[in-house]
């Protein structure tokens, strides 16, 4: 079998190796496709060599089929279509309040553990959600940055006919978008790539260049002096912390999408003002990939227009020197079959 190995300094190599059986409690995948995450950039830039097992094998937005089940593995059988949820949190504790998703000992498949950019993939069984049969596979490999989204929104409580702006219109914040779109609300995004301009209104979504207009004053017009009951915060920037609490109107809640590695100013009197609410938003829990799969598997919202580009394993060097001069693309798929 092939398998890709990060070897540090911008490097991927792709071996051969012996596909390994099972251990008990574990399926092998046959793996289809596996998505690039932003989180496998930052590793191929360095930014997290002190965290992976250098060389290591990473990936963990993936689709494939069980070719081989471990002893005392039930409910799986060879050829099933799946995909797998990357969180291992057998370190779980009484501490962390059952919310093993964010447990303190939480494990990250795929970064602190070998991940999915190979052909053949052993993983506990546990971490497996089943597809359906007419599930692409292809898109299937979207469904775990989709969880993220679909998690987000949940956590927001949005409802039917409520305002969500979406700050940053990238690949994760398209998928919030089309989250929130499915639930019946009416979603404005803010971003200022003409590139993703573009692809979000061909998707038919309302978008503000916020460089070009206003954003504040124009949510204010379109909702008479509402506002919005929903931001999600995704860009990541200033600029987004700045405007999240001018745009959210009386008693909106604000989601915190992007991940701020260091402190940052926000203005704490508008949460005092207008009874705003930050709300913390990381990863999934099950119940989101169970959604997650369901869009997938619907396609009502055209998923496969976020995929930029495919290449096999064997370009895997390729495709992150793609990713890095292509700063408007959106997904890049490792086809591993």
């Amino acid at each position: 079998m092939k398998a890709s190995l990060y070897e540090g300094n911008q490097t991927f190599t792709v071996v051969e190796k012996e596909i390994e059986a099972p251990a008990a409690g574990e399926v092998r995948i046959k793996v289809a496709y596996c998505g690039v995450c932003g989180t496998d950039v930052h590793i191929y830039h360095g930014m997290m060599d002190k965290r992976v097992s250098i060389p290591v094998t990473i990936g963990h937005e993936m689709s494939g089929t069980v070719d081989a089940v471990g002893e005392g593995v039930e409910g799986f059988r060879v050829g099933e279509k799946i995909t797998v949820r990357p969180l291992d949190n057998r370190g779980e504790t009484p501490a962390d309040k059952g919310h093993s998703h964010i447990a303190k000992a939480l494990k990250f498949i795929g970064i602190d553990s070998p991940g999915a950019m190979q052909q053949y993939w052993n993983v506990p069984a546990f971490t497996l959600h089943k597809l359906k049969e007419e599930t692409d596979l292809k898109l299937a490999a979207l469904i775990e940055p989709l969880s993220v989204a679909c998690h987000d929104v949940r956590m927001s409580k949005l409802k039917k006919g409520e305002v969500a702006v979406v700050l940053g219109g990238g690949p994760i914040g398209l998928l919030v978008a089309m989250v929130a779109k499915s639930k019946g609300a009416r979603v404005i995004i803010s971003e200022v790539n003409d590139a993703r301009i573009k692809m979000a209104e061909d998707m038919g979504f309302e978008v503000v260049n916020p460089v070009i207009t206003d954003l504040v004053a124009y949510v204010d017009q379109q909702t008479e002096g509402g506002l919005a009951d929903v931001v999600f915060e995704v860009a990541g920037v200033q600029a987004s912390l700045d405007v999240m609490t001018e745009v959210a109107g009386i008693r909106g809640r604000i989601v915190m999408v992007a991940i701020h590695g260091e402190k940052k100013p926000v203005d704490l009197f508008k949460f005092f003002w207008k009874e705003l609410e930050l709300i913390g938003a990381r990863v999934y829990e099950k119940e989101d990939y169970e959604e997650s799969i369901q869009l997938i598997t619907e396609n009502k919202y055209n998923f496969d227009k976020i995929i930029t580009g495919t290449k096999p394993l064997d370009e895997i060097q390729q495709i992150f020197e793609d990713i890095d001069n292509n700063p408007t693309g959106m997904k890049f798929l490792i086809d591993c079959q």
